[in-house]
This record gives C-alpha cells, structure tokens and sequence, in this order.
C-alpha cells in the first residue's frame, strides 16, 4: 500500500534508516497515518456500498494484521529479519490510528492490544514509540476541558487535515464521556452528532475541510453548553435536570423555560434527599423516585402525555449523578 518507489505512494524510509532521529520518525509517521487516511477516504468514495465503505476503512488494519501474522511465523528467517523495521513500522501507524478507531468507546481490540505489546517488546527502531495521535498530527497537549477557539484554530489550519480530524475526535469523543457522568441528555445529544459526522466522513459525503469545520463547531458548542448554567441561573446538576425536562420541543414549547428551570430546582432538591448509594438496584427505591418525579411533573403542570419519557430522562440523570450524592 505505501509502496515509496510507486507514484503517489509514501516514503516511510527515513523512519527506519540507520540512525534517524525520534523526532524524524514521529514526522514520518505523522505523515505515514495522514497518507493512510487519505488512502481510505479515496477509495471508499469509489465503492457503491455501505458494506464496501466499511471494507475500504477497514483495509489497511487487515493487511498489518495478516502482515503480523506472516511474520510471526517466519522471524527467525533471514527474509523476515530483512523486513522487520518495515514492519515495526506498519505496526506503529496501525496501532496509533487504532487508539482512536471507535468514537467514544475508549476501548481497544486483544489484536490492537497485542500489536501494542509487540511495539513495546520487538527490537525494531519505530515500534518502540506508541504515538498518540494529537501528537502526531502537530498538536500540543492542549487543556481539552477549554477547546478555546485559539485551539480550534489552530486544528483548522493543521495541513495534516485527516489527521486532525482524527486529533479532533478524540478530544470531542473524551469531553463528551467526561460530560456523560453530569449531564446525560446533553452528552446523548452530542454524541449522536459526532457519530452522525464521523458516518459522514466515512461516506465521503463531505469534504474533508466541511468535516473538519463540522467538528470544530460542534467543540465549540460543547463549551458554550457549558455556560448555560450560569446564564439561566442553574447549577450544573439544575441544568443537567433541566435539560431532561427540555428534551421535548414540545414540552418546551408548552411549559416555557422560566417553569421548566423552576421544576429542575425542586427535581433536585427532592431526590438529591431520597437517593442512596444502591437505590439504582433496588426496585422499591427506583419506585419512591418515580412516585416523586411524576408528583413534582404532576404539580407543576407538565404536560401528561409526555411525563412518562420526561421521568426516564430524570432518573437516567439521577443515575449519573448520585454516586457523588450518596458519598
């Protein structure tokens, strides 16, 4: 797939000749895991369908994984010791990008994690290096809790631009796990839309500088939702309620905000007392929460066909937050 001496391929070379220094091979590989990128974008663009997508992003894994694996069983051999640092390098850029593979997942597959271990164990001059991908794509280890529009700036203007799409997902994708255990509906809703950008961008549908912006304005949009709180006068837990209750554009529309942040205080209030550390497993106490949702719901006029999801919503909420209330 690289092939160096091909046109339009790319030269890994000087990451594996003889006395490259480590920077040099992180600029390689860089451009190594941008190229790869690329690659898979193009020719996922020509396949008609969605499994053929699927394959088309999938390919380059494949062809390390299988590589690995004809090593593995032939290292002790002269060819296989004439190729070793060629495939320390494939490893290297497979493993990197894989770090960042499933949006939000924050998991890793026994094949990346023994990839991983080869990395750390094999003598070859890049598997040493485990790269994390913002590094890499020319990113300093930014404050991801901020994703100021300094920093957004500069992600844009990144020429890596696969890889800073790459760089961006992982900051997003781990905001908006970090924001799941305050505020659920806001982090459903965030999520849905990075996976609907991410499905996008594996679709070609847009461009890459239209998916990047994409992101950009959804980073920017998760650090103003965390203001919200302090413009309507709300406490991150009032807010995290009140969003719960607002989900609905219609019980919105229908109650107005003024109410709808009034309701998010008592809801607060009432169960914060009435949780206990093991209420979220005990059918009796799940019981007395949703008694006391639906009477505060009932007393203030939310509408009735539509408090039933409104005390899903406030117990999913409860859930994320009463570990710290019942400590």
């Amino acid at each position: 797939m690289f092939r160096p001496d091909m046109p339009g391929g790319f030269d890994y070379r000087p990451a594996i000749a003889a006395g490259s220094l480590p920077q040099q091979r992180l600029v390689v590989l860089a451009g190594a895991m941008d190229w790869v990128l690329s690659f898979q974008q193009e020719a996922a663009g020509k396949e008609t369908t969605e499994e053929g997508k699927k394959r088309a992003h999938r390919r380059f894994a494949r062809a390390v994984l299988a590589l690995s694996k004809a090593f593995a069983l032939a290292a002790a051999s002269d060819a296989a010791q004439a190729i070793r640092d060629e495939v320390g390098f494939f490893q290297a850029v497979r493993v990197a990008l894989a770090k960042d593979a499933s949006v939000g997942s924050g998991k890793r597959s026994p094949v990346d994690r023994e990839l991983a271990i080869q990395q750390l164990v094999s003598r070859a001059v890049v598997s040493t290096e485990i790269v994390d991908i913002m590094q890499a794509a020319g990113i300093e280890t930014p404050d991801i809790s901020i994703l100021s529009d300094e920093f957004l700036a500069e992600v844009q203007e990144l020429p890596k631009k696969n890889l800073a799409i790459e760089a961006l997902k992982k900051l997003i994708a781990g905001t908006v796990r970090a924001q799941s255990k305050r505020n659920v509906t806001q982090a459903r809703g965030f999520t849905e839309r990075l996976e609907a950008a991410v499905a996008r961008y594996h679709a070609n549908a847009p461009t890459t500088a239209q998916i990047l912006e994409e992101l950009v304005q959804l980073a920017k949009d998760i650090r103003e939702a965390r203001l919200r709180g302090q413009e309507h006068g709300l406490s991150d837990e009032e807010i995290a309620f009140y969003d719960a209750l607002a989900e609905n554009e219609s019980a919105r529309s229908a109650m107005g905000e003024p109410a709808l942040r009034v309701i998010a205080q008592e809801l607060v209030n009432g169960v914060r007392k009435n949780v206990t550390v093991d209420w979220m497993h005990r059918e009796a106490a799940r019981a007395r929460i949703r008694v006391l949702v639906k009477r505060i719901l009932r007393r203030y006029g939310y509408p009735p066909d539509l408090q039933d999801a409104a005390v899903q919503n406030v117990l999913q909420q409860a859930e994320a937050l009463s570990a710290a209330w019942a400590a």
